[in-house]
């Protein structure tokens, strides 16, 4: 079983990579919706191989589900066209200077990671409900509700923008 568990954490592991470099890649924004759905998809296989039940369902509901079909739906209404599209003609140049230049980041999170000791106890409530639950709302309490306010304060923009846009029509 162990075989077949990094069987597929490898398969699910690279199409998250492949997806999201995809998602970057793409010029058409729908292809990079779509592979944004890849991504997510296979980032909620990773925590169903992690045990953790309820963040493969709410990564599954929430974020692929609401979210991107939300985003596919934005991406939909304003029907962009190729000619509305900003030329990139170095987009492919930055995509690899920015990996060049977090790379060494990568290494030290990574090196970071590894040296950490996990215990076999923590990894057996990881995921459910209630071990989500006391944690957000225990030590994340000031985090969590600073980010319900950010996306508030998004959404009042987006209004004041698409009001200012139907005005100026």
């Amino acid at each position: 079983m162990p075989l077949l568990s990094n069987i597929l954490f490898t398969i699910l592991a690279l199409s998250a990579l492949v997806s999201a470099c995809a998602m970057i890649s793409f010029k058409q924004p729908i292809n990079s919706a779509l592979s944004f759905i890849v991504t997510l998809l296979s980032i909620a296989g990773l925590f169903a191989l992690l045990g953790g039940s309820f963040l493969f369902l709410v990564q599954i509901i929430i974020y692929a589900g609401a979210v991107v079909t939300l985003i596919l739906f934005i991406i939909m209404f304003l029907n962009i066209k190729e000619e509305h599209l900003p030329h990139e003609p170095y987009k492919a140049k930055w995509i690899i200077f920015m990996s060049l230049l977090i790379s060494p980041f990568t290494v030290i999170l990574i090196s970071s990671v590894n040296s950490i000791k996990f215990s076999v106890l923590h990894l057996e409530n990881f995921g459910g409900i209630k071990e989500v639950g006391m944690e957000l709302f225990s030590h994340w309490v000031l985090p969590f509700e600073m980010i319900s306010i950010l996306l508030l304060i998004a959404l009042i923009g987006v209004v004041i923008l698409a009001k200012k846009e139907k005005s100026h029509d």
